[in-house]
């Protein structure tokens, strides 16, 4: 499936290497494609459990390290706007829900986006991933039904193709297979055990990792079975 021309793109995840696992190679074509992209990445993912492997990161020194990787991973990508917001990894689901809505109108207010992409609520397992997935369908509910953006979303959870059905959007990104994992290699504090797996994968053509890399799949939101508060 080709990627369609967008005017301005706003990706919005919680933690940096959310976009790098299931949508750099569709930012990748974006920007190929002379589409702005904004990735406004809320938290700087300081409470992630991986330190490395080996391990070469400190409870102290990973916020630090993960900033660097994600303005890494953005360069990889070939994004120039890159947000960082500022909020605390693993307290998103604890913030209002004026305070989040908010953020986000204030971003498709400035940006005026065609296309959102974020993670789908109910459908993306970690409470930071639903908690931004709520939002950013909250912000976008609010506008007029002629005004909105598409929103485009990432899902995961055992049951995602049982209950949403089969994925809108599958791209096939491996014309951009060096961005991808030039943006995976940035994350490495939290994907070195992951990229030795695909690494190997890639030599033996194993279908299964094959389509994992140069795959990536979204769901249109589907404001018709609405059960975002």
């Amino acid at each position: 499936m080709k990627i369609e021309k967008e005017r301005q793109v706003l990706v919005i995840f919680p933690h940096p290497d959310d976009e790098a696992f299931g949508v750099s190679g569709t930012i990748a074509s974006h920007i190929a494609n002379g589409t702005p992209v904004t990735y406004a990445c809320l938290t700087l993912g300081e409470m992630g459990r991986n330190l490395g492997n080996p391990p070469f990161a400190t409870r102290e020194s990973l916020p630090l390290i993960r900033k660097k990787e994600l303005l890494a991973a953005a360069k990889a990508m070939g994004i120039k706007d890159l947000r960082m917001m500022g909020l605390r990894d693993k307290t998103i689901e604890f913030e209002s829900d004026e305070k989040m809505t908010k953020l986000v109108s204030d971003l498709i207010q400035e940006l005026h986006p065609s296309l959102i992409i974020t993670f789908y609520p109910g459908y993306s397992v970690h409470p930071d991933h639903e908690a931004t997935g709520r939002a950013v369908v909250r912000a976008v509910r609010q506008l007029k039904e002629s005004q909105r953006p598409k929103l485009h979303c990432v899902a995961f959870s055992n049951n995602c193709e049982q209950e949403l059905g089969e994925p809108n959007f599958i791209y096939d990104i491996s014309a951009f297979k060096e961005q991808k994992l030039g943006a995976m290699k940035a994350h490495i504090s939290q994907t070195a055990w992951l990229l030795k797996e695909w690494e190997q994968g890639l030599k033996q053509q194993d279908p299964a990792i094959i389509q994992r890399i140069f795959f990536e799949r979204f769901w249109s939101y589907q404001w018709e079975r609405d059960a975002v508060q």
